[in-house]
């Protein structure tokens, strides 16, 4: 990161602000204690390999159905949160494939899910 009279570049060319107290370091094969004086220095906190990145899993196992619980809990909640009494049956097909193609295809573009997840 480079820094000019104390801000950033990036907000001095663009005028947006980065907010890096909502934001982890993560490092690899990076020794702790630059890690930690490093996320210090940014105001920060030092973060694991395995978080959660626009909700999708990174750093798991994606051969272990495990990791793709998150995904299905997801698309159930989403199911079940309908208030189906007031759709027609088109209607609840219209979002039943929205739901259904949206956050499959967008997990299935980042991870190539094993065959059990496939047949959940």
């Amino acid at each position: 990161m480079i820094f000019f009279k104390g801000n950033n570049v990036f907000e001095s060319l663009s005028g947006l602000k980065v907010n890096f107290s909502k934001n982890q370091l993560v490092g690899v094969n990076v020794p702790a204690p630059w890690l930690s004086e490093a996320a210090m220095v940014l105001n920060c906190k030092v973060g694991s390999i395995s978080f959660v990145y626009l909700g999708l899993p990174i750093g798991g196992n994606t051969r272990h159905l495990t990791f793709w619980e998150l995904l299905l809990n997801r698309i159930k909640s989403r199911l079940s949160s309908w208030s189906s009494k007031h759709l027609s049956l088109d209607g609840r097909l219209i979002l039943l494939k929205f739901v259904m193609s949206s956050l499959s295809v967008y997990a299935l573009s980042f991870f190539k899910a094993p065959s059990g997840i496939v047949h959940y």
